[in-house]
């Protein structure tokens, strides 16, 4: 999740707590100290405790460098000298020597979750799209299939456009319209361009879906959540799930 990092109307910075609620991080604000709910961005213990902030987060992403770098190549990376670790100190989570390489790999959770649901094993990754009172969840394995889901959560009408290789799902107002990869789609990568059932042309961004005829006119990208399947049925117990059919 990518937080405002403005709350109540002043900039602030957050800290890890080092405290976990339902197996999930729980943060600070440093300027009043107020302990955070990480998964859904409420402050439950402290000054902003009860005050019913919920502070807005941002449509974000988890893909691979080679993707990221293909569609964003004047990108500008964290720096990884910070003074705090040295740059080898950072390697990638499929490396045994990684901080959380035995973590990521074990089927089971490390510390115990309330709810549980066996739709999919606990650490399945799933994108998780919340409209209102209305949650669905889909597995980045089926999304990775399918590519482009047409769908309606909490009667909203969106579309998912997903890489077959990463777990990049991106979620987007769709109106009235159903979409499908352009003519000229290469299957082994998220679609770029998509045309709908008009059989106008729209061009997949970071921002929302712009048409070719009309760039001013675009649907927007909506904020989703990538996550474990047991954290996110933590917070969305009565969510929906995907079905990728044959």
């Amino acid at each position: 999740m990518v937080y405002s990092g403005i709350v109540n109307g002043e900039p602030t910075t957050f800290g890890t707590s080092g405290l976990l609620y339902r197996s999930n991080k729980v943060m600070y604000d440093r300027a009043t100290r107020s302990l955070w709910n990480q998964f859904i961005g409420e402050p439950v213990i402290g000054p902003l405790a009860g005050s019913g902030i919920r502070q807005p987060f941002f449509p974000s992403v988890v893909t691979t460098w080679g993707e990221w770098w293909d569609d964003h190549p004047d990108t500008t990376v964290l720096a990884q000298d910070t003074g705090v670790y040295p740059a080898e100190f950072y390697v990638p989570e499929d490396n045994p020597l990684a901080i959380y390489y035995n973590y990521f790999t074990a089927d089971e959770v490390m510390f115990p979750v309330w709810l549980r649901d066996d739709t999919f094993e606990p650490k399945t990754v799933v994108v998780g799209l919340s409209i209102d009172e209305s949650a669905k969840a889909y597995a980045v394995q089926d999304l990775q299939d399918a590519r482009l889901v047409n769908d309606t959560v909490g009667g909203l009408n969106v579309v998912v456009v997903a890489s077959p290789e990463s777990r990049a799902g991106r979620i987007y107002e769709r109106d009235d319209l159903t979409f499908a990869p352009a003519g000229n789609d290469d299957p082994e990568l998220a679609p770029a361009a998509l045309v709908d059932d008009t059989g106008a042309r729209w061009m997949v961004t970071e921002q929302g879906l712009v048409p070719a005829a009309d760039p001013s006119q675009q649907l927007p990208r909506i904020p989703s959540i990538t996550s474990f399947w047991f954290g996110w049925f933590q917070y969305h117990p009565d969510t929906e799930v995907y079905e990728h059919g044959p």
